[in-house]
Parts: structure tokens; C-alpha cells; sequence
């Protein structure tokens, strides 16, 4: 492995775990209070999480060569999970 592909994988760990973190949190507060807003928000982050090991996983798994398909794939999920973490600021 090379040393952007090695960089890559550091990163997108960090990524996740700091997301699942953040997955956590909301789950955690979402059982306590029951708002729908934790509950999309808990949504919102698990998409980008699953955004992100998605894209991970595939860039591997294709040898990085369909980069402008893993890259949209990548956009479009992650925008619907900035969508309902927006919508957890406005719901309730």
C-alpha cells in the first residue's frame, strides 16, 4: 500500500470513529428523550458515517479507478445525511 492510500485509510477510520461517536450521542439521547429530532439526527449521521466506509471500501475494491462514481455516490448520500441532520434542527 502506498503511502496516500495508507493516509487515506487513517483518515477514513478517523472519520468513522468520530461519527459513530456522534451516532452514539444522538441514539443515546433520542432513547432518553424520545424527540424526533435526535431520531433524524441519529439518521443524518449514520448516512455520512456509511458515506464514508462505503466510499472506502469501493475505492479499494475498484482499485480507485471509477473515482467520479464513488465520488457522486459519496455526494449524493452524504447530502441526504446533511438533510436530515438539518431537519433535526427544525423538527420538534
Amino acid at each position: 500500500m502506498q503511502p496516500m492510500e495508507v493516509t487515506y485509510v487513517v483518515l477514513s477510520v478517523a472519520l468513522v470513529v468520530v461519527g459513530l461517536a456522534l451516532v452514539g450521542m444522538a441514539a443515546r439521547a433520542y432513547v432518553q428523550t424520545e424527540r424526533r429530532s435526535m431520531l433524524f439526527l441519529t439518521v443524518g449521521f449514520s448516512l455520512v458515517v456509511a458515506a464514508a466506509v462505503a466510499t472506502t471500501f469501493s475505492a479499494f475494491l475498484t482499485e480507485f479507478s471509477e473515482s467520479r462514481l464513488l465520488l457522486t455516490v459519496n455526494y449524493a448520500v452524504t447530502t441526504v445525511g446533511y438533510l436530515f441532520i438539518v431537519t433535526s434542527v427544525r423538527a420538534d
